[in-house]
């Protein structure tokens, strides 16, 4: 630091106590300076969300989209037999499950007031701790929370069917898996269905 301040003023004389102060807030500034580039340059994930289910139960299928940067991908799938809001919250897994990076700061909006609602609001996390006794999607729901410690996570409802470019892609890749010819099976609902486990 002080052959550094010798180059730019060779010819400047300054006593002990202005090259303490000086470095003390170059370093201060430094740091900021470091702060300021983890909090506007850390990696940000959007997932935009939607699920479908013909008749409800019936063909289903879920669409995401994964925003980062200028960079898009679009994940979708098609079921057999399911529900809505099993593929409203099997888009939002899917989306988590995809990202390869642990940490991210990621944004999902969805248009789901079951899925954002049971997560914002904290209800998932009381279900959790009572076994998921009496609710509905268990096994949808302790997969979505093996996912969602990995990162900082925060939803966004956002009114469906309202003009928004990436939830009308959303609702268009989950409604064309629902009516694809490859469908898989959700095992878990077609198993219990009968149980009334499901919605």
């Amino acid at each position: 630091m002080e052959y550094w301040i010798k180059s730019i003023h060779p010819s400047f004389h300054y006593s002990k106590k202005f090259f303490k102060h000086f470095t003390q807030q170059f370093e201060t500034a430094f740091r900021q300076i470091q702060n300021l580039d983890l909090i506007y340059f850390m990696p940000h994930v959007e997932i935009y969300t939607d699920g479908s289910a013909r008749s409800n139960p019936g063909r289903g299928g879920y669409g995401t989209i994964l925003k980062f940067g200028e960079k898009e991908k679009e994940l979708s799938q098609g079921f057999r037999l399911t529900t809505n809001n099993r593929m409203e919250l099997m888009a939002v897994i899917v989306g988590l499950e995809s990202l390869t990076r642990e940490g991210l700061d990621v944004i999902i909006y969805s248009d789901s007031k079951y899925v954002v609602d049971s997560v914002e609001k904290k209800w998932v996390f009381g279900w959790q701790k009572k076994g998921f006794k009496d609710k509905k999607n268990p096994d949808l729901w302790m997969r979505f929370l093996k996912v969602f410690p990995k990162h900082k996570v925060k939803f966004k409802w956002i009114k469906g069917h309202n003009d928004h470019p990436y939830n009308e892609r959303c609702d268009v890749l989950a409604t064309t898996a629902a009516d694809g010819r490859h469908l898989l099976v959700d095992e878990v609902y077609e198993k219990t269905e009968k149980e009334g486990m499901f919605d």
